[in-house]
């Protein structure tokens, strides 16, 4: 009984999704994280007055919406054909 060294076919390895998917992805990212920053902030150091900066436009319509564009934006680039057949 030898034993003989039997070499496995090599298996080609690939990524789901193609380059176009992860640079929409990374877009979408950076929406999201631009939305999550211009929502922070607007606190008060004195906690006994009223800030009324936290009831901005920045904070209660942008920033909401640049996040939900955000994942908008993930959901396109997950569903985003990276090899599209070429009809002629």
């Amino acid at each position: 009984m030898s034993k003989k060294n039997n070499p496995t076919p090599k298996q080609q390895t690939s990524f789901i999704f193609g380059k176009k998917n992860y640079t929409m992805m990374f877009i979408g990212l950076g929406v999201i994280a631009l939305g999550f920053i211009l929502m922070a902030g607007g606190g008060s150091d004195d906690p006994n007055t009223f800030n009324p900066a936290i009831y901005n436009f920045q904070r209660i319509r942008l920033a909401p919406t640049l996040v939900l564009i955000g994942f908008a934006i993930e959901v396109y680039a997950i569903l985003l054909n990276p090899n599209p057949k070429k009809t002629n």
